[in-house]
């Protein structure tokens, strides 16, 4: 096949490839997720940038908790709890977006196990 042959249907696939890149919606974020002791904390939870999850995966009878900043309130340190025990996880109200969070398990009478902060 000739190269003046070939362009044409090259200028179709490009074109095909563009087209179907504008019409499919771009995937969901991909959650970033920490583990301080037995605590698991990610963000965004539920494929939304506004909320984060905890889920206590311990069974030392202490609750878990994810503490964030969002951006409307970068100043503000929030705590989300999850006591309600092993294997269970809680998520936050939707919010403006999470900008860094870490995750704790809570050990009562001494200091909590805690990951870095990171950004989702």
């Amino acid at each position: 096949m000739s190269t003046s042959k070939r362009m044409p249907r090259f200028k179709f696939i490009a074109g095909a490839l563009l087209a179907t890149a504008l019409v499919i919606p771009a995937g969901s974020a991909v959650a970033r997720s920490v583990t301080g002791g037995g605590a698991t904390a990610w963000s965004p939870a539920k494929n939304d940038s506004g909320r984060i999850a905890v889920k206590d995966g311990s069974h030392d009878g202490d609750p878990a908790k994810a503490e964030y900043y969002r951006s409307s309130s970068a100043g503000t340190k929030r705590t989300l709890w999850n006591k309600s025990g092993p294997g269970t996880t809680a998520y936050s109200g939707d919010g403006s977006r999470i900008i860094k969070f870490q995750a704790c398990d809570e050990n009562d009478w001494d200091s909590d196990d805690c990951s870095g902060w990171v950004a989702p």
